[in-house]
């Protein structure tokens, strides 16, 4: 992988075997960004990074990394907070909330972890990031999982992330917090619980001086201050059309606003050996249950298989496209000068 030195920092705590540890990685612009370490570091399996979504955290993968983790076989999963969510820090400049500072984060943490090619499993954003990886890093990928995301994001699902991202009321309790969430995507999960609406709170809020505040820098709004539902959105496919080499798999909310059966299968003809699964009743993004994990690990299992027998990928690094969540024809997707 032909990344950046990174700036690292010792600091770790370890907490009970079944829930990981907390390690942080400082960036080379000093945030510490929060990384959760299922598994040996020494485990000779491919490892598996876990990229969340816009303003999700870590917590999303907390039944998936330790299952994939404790095998058999037995392998090292990470999982990282972006910055300005969870438990990394905030950026003071929120214009730093971009792909091309994220994608930039992803790289500092595989250096700083000596993470070597991995599956990364990303979930909407964290798919974005995953299809930019592999642009830029080829050699880093040896499969993706795509949560609910692909090259065509739907103008509609994304006006509906807009309308809550940053906005949400503060509620006074976390099952307060769970009927907010019920009424307001009830409409994609219909057959979630009480109790699963409870835990959805519970990864959305955290108490913070006796209130209960989001588990994200609310300034991220500003990332889709632009966007425009009657303007389209530059696709991705060029980014996508980097993932050719390794395999994919897709896992679909059958109410995804995001993710269109349609896309999906244009993915599908492009990448013959793409597999894709639906899960029905739920929307972006679909739940880890059981059936989609397990899956997930037998999907890992054949990426295992694909890269020992896969020649290495080019190390040089390709242009990365223009902001998908720009309209076409405005903007870029700009590095960081470090």
């Amino acid at each position: 992988m032909q990344i950046p030195s990174p700036q690292r920092e010792a600091a770790s705590c370890t907490d009970r075997a079944d829930s990981g540890r907390s390690v942080f990685v400082t960036t080379q612009d000093g945030l510490r960004l929060h990384v959760r370490e299922y598994g040996q570091r020494t485990a000779p399996a491919l490892p598996v990074v876990c990229l969340p979504g816009l303003a999700r955290t870590v917590a999303d993968f907390d039944a998936l990394a330790p299952t994939l983790a404790n095998g058999p076989p037995q392998r090292r999963v990470i999982a990282i907070d972006s910055r300005g969510r969870g438990q990394s820090d905030y950026d003071s400049n929120a214009e730093n909330y971009s792909l091309a500072v994220e994608l930039g984060d992803v790289a500092t943490v595989l250096t700083a972890l000596e993470i070597g090619p991995a599956v990364f499993v990303g979930s909407s954003r964290g798919g974005i990031l995953t299809m930019l990886v592999a642009v830029a890093h080829p050699t880093a990928i040896a499969g993706g999982v795509l949560h609910d995301i692909g090259p065509v994001i739907e103008p509609r699902g994304l006006a509906r992330i807009k309308s809550y991202v940053g906005k949400l009321a503060q509620p006074r309790s976390f099952a307060e917090g769970g009927e907010i969430l019920r009424r307001l995507f009830d409409a994609q999960f219909p057959k979630l619980s009480a109790a699963q609406w409870l835990a959805a709170a519970e990864r959305t809020w955290k108490m913070d001086d006796g209130e209960l505040v989001p588990t994200y820098d609310v300034r991220l709004a500003r990332t889709l201050a632009e966007f425009d539902i009657e303007r389209p959105l530059a696709p991705l496919w060029n980014e996508f059309g980097a993932l050719a080499r390794v395999p994919v798999l897709v896992i679909r909310g059958a109410n995804s606003d995001i993710l269109s059966a349609e896309t999906v299968a244009v993915m599908s003809a492009r990448h013959p050996a793409m597999e894709w699964i639906e899960v029905p009743d739920q929307g972006h993004v679909p739940q880890f249950n059981q059936t989609v994990i397990s899956r997930v690990i037998e999907f890992v299992a054949k990426c295992e298989a694909h890269n020992r027998r896969a020649p290495a990928a080019p190390a040089q690094r390709a242009a990365i496209r223009p902001n998908p969540f720009a309209p076409a024809g405005n903007g870029s997707l700009r590095r960081r000068q470090q």
